[in-house]
Formats: structure tokens, C-alpha cells, sequence
């Protein structure tokens, strides 16, 4: 399965976190982007499920479209969950592996239970050989690369 991490300049620069579940790219929004330090608990706010087409979308999504602005690909690769992914975000707390050219290593996502509308979440990294304390996060759309992305509409969302 994969994962992918797109980093989106939105009304507020934000990184799209997803992991290929159940046929479908589940998601959340990370504000301040996913941490290789363990020390970083990253709230991560779960969206609505993409379909996995959206795993290579870069592009700008024009004004007046759900999402307007700068999307591209942050970091992407395998994703290899602890047991059976579905049953573990059912019971809020999902452990798993990235391989990806950024992310690296153990890490979990935990539901925040009792705060806000149930969609809450942390990302943490695990305390394995790939943590990195100074850890930090650096955009990658520069003005050259943004030259590079086609204005388009992103895939249809799933239902």
C-alpha cells in the first residue's frame, strides 16, 4: 500500500497526509506538517476519504474550487500498517511504517477522544533509528517549481 504527503497552499499552507486503506486514500490535515521528531505531536484533522487517483495529483486548483491554490507532492512511497488498518482506525490508534524519501520509520496516528467533532488526531513518530530531533520542516514549492504546476480540478472526491 502507499502513502502520500501533499503539501497544499491553501487559504493556509497545510500538508495532506494520506495512507491507501480500503481502496481509498484516507486523509488529514496536518497544519504544521509531519514531524520526523518523536518529540512533535502533530494534531492531524481527518477529511473526507480521496479517491486513490488523487495519490498523483499536482497542480493548481483554480479559484472558486474547493481547495483553490498550489498542490504538489511532498513525499511519497510504501506504507505498511501493524495489523488490519481498518479495525485499527475504528478503535483510534493505528500504528504503521513509512518508506518514503522524507518519511521514514514507525509512526501513529491517535485519535483525539473527547475534543472537537471525533476528527482529531495526532501523528507521532516512533523512537526508532530513523528519528531525528532537530527535525524541520521545509516547503518545497518554490517560484520554479510553482511555474511548473497546470492550473487543473483535482479527482472527484469519493463518497
Amino acid at each position: 500500500m502507499r502513502f502520500v504527503v501533499h503539501e497544499h497552499h491553501a487559504t493556509r499552507l497545510h500538508y495532506d497526509f494520506r495512507l491507501e486503506i480500503a481502496g481509498v486514500l484516507k486523509s488529514w490535515a496536518i497544519p504544521k506538517g509531519p514531524s520526523m521528531n518523536p518529540s512533535d505531536k502533530r494534531l492531524a484533522v481527518m477529511v473526507d476519504d480521496h479517491p486513490l487517483e488523487y495519490g498523483e495529483f499536482e497542480g493548481i486548483i483554480p479559484q472558486g474550487h474547493y481547495g483553490a491554490g498550489p498542490v504538489l507532492i511532498w513525499d511519497s512511497g510504501e506504507f505498511q500498517p501493524e495489523g488490519d488498518s481498518e479495525v485499527a482506525l475504528n478503535k483510534g490508534r493505528m500504528s504503521f511504517t513509512l518508506k518514503g524519501k522524507k518519511l521514514k520509520g514507525s509512526f501513529s496516528l491517535i485519535l483525539m477522544k473527547g475534543r472537537g467533532s471525533g476528527k482529531d488526531w495526532l501523528l507521532i513518530k516512533g523512537l526508532d533509528s530513523f528519528a531525528k530531533k532537530d527535525w524541520q520542516m521545509k516547503e518545497e514549492l518554490t517560484p520554479a517549481k510553482k511555474k511548473k504546476l497546470a492550473e487543473k480540478i483535482p479527482p472527484s472526491e469519493t463518497s
